[in-house]
């Protein structure tokens, strides 16, 4: 027996896209309910890095979601690129007025949560065979079965899907209809998390004649730090000291604090758009239509600016009758997801050696970074695309 719920947006996925856009509908009156395949605890739990731009704190703040980013998050008023020996520090808020928040995604995610189950929001976890139906339709639901194995409809004007690179929403869309970009890379990253006081105050970008590193940071204790590496690297086969040498002969000129290491993880990345960001009466947001590598920092950055593109146009539906802006929701979103595939794409290329670098190739990017670093126009643009572009539409 399967029981029915009546909403106006079903949302497929409870990460960043999806929570904070049911927590904006709602704020516009506007009822939703979430499903996730994961549990609570896995949500919460999961460790991702966090950087976010200016404008994505100010939607968490200004709309009641979070303070605790201002107050735990870490403010960073710059980076550093590092080549040939030297660093050079990319000062934000002289040149563009703005700064980042190292904040990472599993804390946005605890405040998205705890603020719409304090609001009384309808969040389903742990549910199983999870399903789209009738897109098409004026009728589109989803269905699933809890985690007490009721089975359950849910019944809506609308769906978004944003349940990730791995869901099942953009999937429902025919190959023949959809429009796939995708870009591999012959690369990985090496990822530790360590017990350590920070090596640097900001993250330090270090291109290399043997390969990329990033030290990044977590806490006052916990340090996340990356090295360039082949993407079968084996964890297993690499001590702590081995480990620690070679991120330190990646970013020779900074001494590194070295402790226990207690994750090591191979990150593989890639390029994705999906264009097809509305089918029938399912729209895409975040990971679900688009993904980055992580190199320019825009991955939950880009989700928020879906969201609140497709906010403004379910507003506007939902208050007026109108369409327009949902028929253009994709147009909108693309625009953005574009230049944010640009910047990532060449961070991406201008700090990483590929396998087969020639030697001309390696000394071109370290003349690429020499132009970037020593001209106010090169940094500025840097400085512009990391703190992020302003957004499309406006939020309340």
């Amino acid at each position: 027996m399967t029981s029915t719920i009546r909403t106006q947006v079903a949302i497929v996925g409870a990460g960043p896209a999806g929570l904070l856009l049911s927590h904006l509908l709602d704020r516009q009156g506007i009822s939703s309910v979430v499903i996730d395949k994961r549990s609570r605890e896995e949500i919460e739990k999961t460790i991702r890095a966090g950087i976010l731009e200016q404008g994505s704190v100010d939607v968490l703040v200004n709309t009641g979601v979070s303070d605790r980013v201002l107050r735990d998050g870490h403010k960073h008023d710059g980076i550093e690129l590092r080549f040939q020996g030297e660093g050079h520090r990319i000062d934000f808020p002289s040149l563009v007025g703005r700064s980042v928040y190292l904040y990472p995604q599993h804390e946005v995610l605890i405040d998205l949560i705890a603020s719409r189950l304090a609001a009384g929001a309808d969040i389903r976890f742990s549910v199983t065979d999870s399903a789209i139906h009738g897109q098409h339709s004026n009728n589109p639901s989803v269905t699933f079965t809890d985690s007490e194995g009721e089975q359950w409809e849910v019944q809506a004007d609308f769906i978004a899907g944003t349940d990730g690179s791995q869901g099942i929403a953009k999937w429902t869309i025919p190959e023949a209809e959809r429009r796939d970009f995708f870009r591999p890379y012959p690369f990985a990253w090496f990822g530790i998390l360590a017990e350590a006081p920070p090596s640097s105050e900001e993250l330090i970008y270090s291109a290399g004649d043997n390969g990329f590193a990033l030290i990044s940071q977590r806490s006052d204790t916990v340090q996340r730090m990356y090295f360039q590496c082949d993407p079968t690297t084996d964890t297993a086969e690499w001590s702590e000291a081995q480990i620690w040498d070679e991120l330190q002969s990646r970013v020779a000129g900074t001494e590194l604090k070295e402790g226990n290491i207690f994750q090591k993880d191979v990150l593989q990345f890639r390029s994705y758009v999906c264009e097809t960001m509305q089918y029938g009466r399912m729209f895409l947001a975040g990971d679900a239509a688009h993904t980055v590598p992580p190199t320019g920092a825009k991955g939950m950055n880009l989700a928020i600016a879906d969201v609140l593109v497709l906010t403004d146009a379910l507003t506007a539906y939902f208050d007026n009758g109108t369409t327009e802006k949902l028929d253009t929701y994709s147009e909108t979103a693309l625009k953005r997801i574009w230049r944010g595939q640009q910047f990532s794409y060449w961070m991406t290329s201008m700090l990483h050696a590929t396998p087969e670098e020639h030697p001309f190739d390696r000394q071109r990017r370290y003349g690429e970074l020499e132009t970037v670093t020593s001209s106010v126009a090169g940094q500025t643009y840097l400085a512009e695309a990391y703190t992020g572009w302003p957004f499309d539409v406006g939020y309340n």
